[in-house]
């Protein structure tokens, strides 16, 4: 990546990205503290200890949202340990959303009185989402969030995961997370055993591919990643080139989720944005120095 795409994408970012996403590419890229992110996510956390209030650019709502929690705790994870009243408060609203079998919905019923995307107000189903339960299971096992939430959504995972058929690869992020972070590393070796051909079949490793799709580098977004032993060196380069190709003339990343608001595809195309960024660095594509997070201790 030159200098000059990076500054396009900074340029970017300025224009174009919310506030939230404009401080995490300073904390990211520019030496930029912490506490402005926090503070910006702060206005999106509600009483009840959940997130909403918009995070979710498909979300517009004030409620906490199942989905919104997710993105709020891979927001905080990316500053350092997750403070323990903030994990202690998402749990709380966690144990209030959960289903009797110990899983989580993508949203709750009462998205449908909010303002949001059609696939989220016009879902009649509320089922426990095995994607959703493990990523913000493996983030409270990162951070050593402990509560007894998350002892039932380990065990919810860990039925699943070892019944587990198929997946998506949606899931497979998810599951992906809670593989590389729980605590039982012996049983988690043996269950990326067990789903690792699942996963690969799911991941698109053309780097041409075009639509809502998924790439090695989606799933495997750093080299110590779980599931980076599931692609060769070749199609994780090819892909790393395409991702480069892809930056668009105005220094952005193409959201590639379905638009059906303006405001939320501009607001994905930023969190997309530093997504891309932040794996071409992990992967050494940014050959020039950036100045590197300082991640509370």
């Amino acid at each position: 990546m030159t200098w000059d795409s990076y500054r396009a994408a900074d340029h970017f970012i300025m224009r174009s990205a919310r506030l939230i996403d404009r401080h995490r590419f300073a904390y990211h890229f520019q030496a930029g503290s912490a506490e402005p992110v926090r503070v910006a996510l702060a206005a999106h956390r509600n009483l009840d200890g959940g997130y909403g209030n918009g995070l979710d650019p498909d979300l517009r709502g004030h409620g906490s949202q199942p989905v919104a929690t997710e993105i709020a705790l891979r927001y905080l994870d990316e500053l350092g340990p997750v403070p323990t009243d903030l994990g202690n408060g998402v749990c709380r609203y966690l144990a209030s959303a959960t289903n009797d079998d110990g899983g989580l919905p993508a949203v709750l019923p009462n998205v449908r009185h909010t303002e949001a995307a059609p696939w989220y107000q016009k879902t009649d189903d509320f089922s426990s989402r095995l994607d959703v339960t493990t990523m913000i299971t493996g983030l409270l096992h990162k951070n050593k969030i402990t509560h007894p939430w998350r002892d039932t959504a380990t065990a919810y995972c860990w039925k699943h995961i070892d019944s587990l058929n198929w997946t998506d690869p949606h899931e497979a992020i998810g599951i992906c997370c809670f593989l590389q972070h729980v605590s039982d590393r012996e049983r988690a070796t043996d269950a990326m055993n067990h789903v690792a051909r699942m996963i690969r079949a799911v991941i698109d490793v053309h780097p041409r591919a075009t639509g809502h799709v998924h790439t090695p580098l989606d799933l495997a977004c750093h080299p110590g990643h779980i599931a980076r032993p599931l692609f060769t060196d070749n199609e994780i380069e090819r892909n790393l080139e395409a991702f480069e190709q892809q930056q668009r003339a105005d220094g952005g990343w193409d959201a590639c989720w379905d638009h059906w608001d303006t405001a939320a595809t501009l607001e994905r195309e930023g969190m997309r944005t530093i997504q891309r960024l932040r794996i071409l660095r992990a992967y050494g594509r940014i050959q020039f120095d950036l100045p590197r997070p300082r991640r509370t201790a």
